[in-house]
């Protein structure tokens, strides 16, 4: 199931993740995380304190890999309109959801502070620099200067996690895919400027 070539920690971190998103954190146990890592109960606990260490680390890789993700989109040349565009058509599995979204509906995982803090530090980044584009964008004469940046970069993030939810719902990408539409469509400077 896992690479020949990754350490035990590893594999406990990765196992840990698939299950809490297949689970939530009350349905994954240490015996089933072990289970799925190909592990011992000596590995486990000799690498992690226990199951909450082990889910602290899991949340965190999430959240760095959502970040990276983003920052490939967004950190790319271009106008800030091309950049959030190309984060939000950038390629992904929309019928499984946001890894991090998710965690937001998970209850045990938000009653934690700890685990609950790397998902938030998450989300909050992302609307931070969504608002930073929209300001260069703003400063550029690319982007309307009646925008308010925190205001459309909340738009965004809220608009692709209700799009999740939808398309899950549905079992279609078509709200989500509508959703990106219509965003991008308030943000377009051709359709402000009436030139479209």
């Amino acid at each position: 199931m896992y690479s020949a070539v990754m350490s035990t920690p590893e594999r406990l971190v990765e196992a840990t993740r698939e299950l809490l998103w297949e689970r939530g954190y009350v349905g994954t146990s240490p015996k089933a995380i072990q289970q799925r890592a190909g592990a011992g109960q000596g590995s486990m606990y000799h690498h992690f304190t226990g199951k909450p260490d082990l889910a602290l680390a899991a949340v965190r890789r999430t959240a760095e890999e959502l970040r990276a993700a983003a920052g490939t989109s967004l950190d790319r040349p271009g106008t800030a309109y091309e950049r959030i565009a190309g984060y939000l058509l950038r390629e992904r599995d929309v019928l499984h959801g946001c890894p991090v979204g998710r965690l937001t509906m998970d209850p045990d995982v938000i009653a934690d502070d700890r685990l609950r803090a790397p998902v938030d530090e998450t989300l909050d980044w992302l609307r931070g620099r969504l608002a930073e584009i929209v300001e260069q964008g703003q400063a550029r004469g690319e982007l309307s200067g009646a925008l308010v940046p925190a205001d459309i970069a909340a738009t965004i993030v809220a608009t692709l996690q209700g799009g999740y939810v939808l398309a899950r719902a549905s079992g279609s990408t078509a709200a989500f895919d509508a959703a990106v539409r219509g965003v991008l469509s308030l943000l377009d400077p051709s359709a402000a400027s009436g030139s479209r």
